[in-house]
Formats: C-alpha cells, structure tokens, sequence
C-alpha cells in the first residue's frame, strides 16, 4: 500500500536525515513515498463497554464458540502490575491451572467478563482497571501484594470449557430439574448475603421454566410453582439492593397469575413504600389483609405505613401554611393604598412660579378694558 507524506512536519523536517544504512540520504523538506504492508495485526476488544477492561488477542483460539455465562472454564495466566510485578501465576512453571464457572464473582470481573468472550486455545492479554479487578482495597495474592486501586494486566490461555447448556437444547424433565437446582443455589448465595448472585440464579432459574407450549398439563402446576416462587424470590433480591422498581415488576408479574398472592402484594407494598407512593402500599396492603386478616408481617408493614402517612401528613401541613401565609401576606400587601409623594420642587420651577406672580401683578394694574381678549 503506497503512502505518500508531503508536509515535512510528517517526515525528516527541516534537517537531514542520515539513513543508518547508508543508502541515501534524506534532504531537509523531502516529501516522501513509502510503501507499506500491513503483515498482521492484533485486534482489542473492548469487554465491558466502557473501555476499562480491555483484551488484546495474542493467538485465536479454535472453533466458533465461545464461553459463555454459566460456563465451566480452565485458564492458565501470569498476572501482574503496570510496573511489572507479577502477582500470581496459575497453570505455569508447574501451578495448576484455574478453574471457575463465569458470572458466578469467583474470580475479579475483568477476568470473569474476559474469559466468557474467548474461544479454546485462544491466548489474550487483558488490561483490567481497578474498578474491575480489586477495587480500592490492598491484596495479598500468591506472589505479591496488590496496592489499592491498582490497573492489572493479566496474559491468559483459554485451556478448556464446557458452556452452560441452555433450555432450548433440554427436554422438559430436564428444564425442570436444572430450574429447581438454580433455584436452591439462589437460596444458598440469598442466606449468605450474596443478593445480587442469588436474584441471577432466581432469574436463570425462571428462564428454564418460562411460560410456552412445551409443558405437559401434568408439569403446568410444578412449572407455574417453580416460576412464581423464583419471582418472588428475586423480588426479596432486588429490595436488598434498593431495586424497587424491578422489585415492583417482579412482583407484579407474579400478581398477574395469582392475584390472592399475600407475599407478592407484601413485597410490592414494601417497595411502593421505599418510593414513597403510599397510596399504592394502602392499597396492597388492605387486600393483603383482607385475603389474610392475621398475617403478622403485613400488620407489621400497616404501621409502618401509618407512621409514614402521619409524617407526610405533618410535612404537607406544614407546606401549605406556609403557602396559605406567604399568599395572605401578599394580598394585604396588593390592597394596601399607596402613598402618593408630592415631588419636590426645583429652583426652575420656583423661579418661573415668581415670574408669573409678576405678571399677574403687573396686569392686575392695567384697566380691564385694555387688556386682551
């Protein structure tokens, strides 16, 4: 490919350039005609989106496939600092090598989100900036410690994986099983504190059963069972992450198919509370109640909404005093009759005053039949 460079900024300027091979010399100002090839090229990947986590292909791997979420993946890697520090080593210089399953936090997510977009035998360096590799934190890893908010590079071999299978590539029964144990693994990572994990099982989970045509009459009943329970399930999820709108939807979505639901109309009126829409949570917590008059945890949720009421009450109270008091402040201002000020007179205007007092004199002293009319 010839390219042509014709400012000399571009090229040797306004010296001469010595040729360290002694076949020609470059004049000063030389416009210059090189041909080029590009012989290969090593693409970079942007991972995440927000180019902090980026993967510079060394070698491709095989095959069209890569490992996906939910993938049981083998890696090997060195790891080290910006400045050269290698920090760990896995499946080199006799270490094993590392085993994990993607989209389960079991490792950094730099390395999670690299690592499930590589083929087999496909050999990467991945540069991970601190928010997604150790965070703000010191670590102490296998080799050297890891100072806080330190950008990582890791140089990593793509070994081996076995990809999650997905639902469409199951039978019903199988479909099933794999909902009920996603759903055990949610409640698990749930008891643990690990909400944001466990509300992705509840979700894999729902997405084994979802609604279609596949489903015998006598697996409806279990598969509905399954889904409702994941949902709501999902829904406690996201209110411990401050996820109230996706817990009203998930909520809602369980009320569609039963309406009767006490836990559902529970964890969306908690939501509506935690927005501040108290009407809603009234309203859900009154039908609530009326399907389960006892209910000890939505009687509970009723006087919490009581006292939220009576603050907002009180704070609304308080608001439209003060506009009813700024409002009759401002009418008795308007019907206020406003003092009218005699301007001052000037010098000019008292000399002019004299000057018709003289004439008023001076013609007072004339007859009246001279005067004009």
């Amino acid at each position: 490919m010839p390219l042509m460079l014709s400012q000399s900024s571009n090229a040797s300027g306004e010296k001469e350039f010595d040729n360290s091979d002694q076949l020609h010399n470059v004049p000063p100002n030389s416009t210059l005609d090189i041909d080029l090839e590009l012989v290969s090229f090593k693409p970079v990947i942007d991972v995440t989106g927000d180019s902090k986590v980026l993967k510079k292909i060394l070698r491709e791997g095989e095959g069209a496939f890569t490992a996906n979420e939910g993938a049981a993946v083998t890696v090997s890697y060195a790891a080290r600092l910006e400045d050269g520090t290698v920090f760990e080593k896995k499946g080199l210089d006799g270490e094993q090598p590392m085993n994990f399953v993607t989209d389960e936090e079991q490792v950094i997510a730099g390395l999670d989100r690299a690592s499930a977009t590589m083929r087999k035998g496909e050999l990467a360096m991945v540069t991970i900036n601190h928010e997604y590799g150790f965070g703000r934190v010191e670590v102490e890893r296998d080799l050297a410690i890891v100072p806080p908010c330190s950008n990582l590079i890791y140089e990593v071999e793509m070994l081996d994986f076995v990809k999650e299978r997905a639902p469409w590539e199951m039978n019903n029964r199988e479909r099933i099983e794999e909902a009920g144990r996603k759903k055990e693994e949610g409640n698990l990572l749930f008891k643990a504190g690990k909400f944001r994990q466990a509300g992705k099982k509840y979700d894999k989970a729902a997405d084994y059963v979802s609604e279609d045509d596949s489903f015998e009459d006598d697996e409806q009943k279990l598969v509905k069972a399954l889904r409702v329970a994941c949902w709501l399930n999902a829904a406690a999820c996201s209110l411990k992450l401050n996820d109230f709108q996706e817990a009203i939807k998930l909520s809602s979505k369980v009320l569609d198919y039963e309406f009767y639901n006490v836990k559902a109309l529970y964890r969306r009126a908690q939501a509506y509370m935690e927005i501040g829409d108290l009407v809603l949570a009234e309203l859900d917590i009154r039908k609530a109640l009326d399907i389960d008059p006892v209910n000890r945890e939505v009687k509970i949720l009723e006087r919490s909404l009581k006292q939220l009421q009576t603050e907002s009450n009180r704070r609304d109270a308080k608001v439209y005093s003060n506009m009813f008091a700024r409002m009759t402040m401002d009418t008795s201002l308007a019907i206020k009759k406003p003092k009218v000020e005699k301007p001052e007179k000037s010098k000019d205007d008292e000399v002019s005053l004299v000057a018709m007092d003289m004439e008023k004199t001076a013609d007072s002293s004339i007859p009246v039949e001279t005067r004009t009319v």
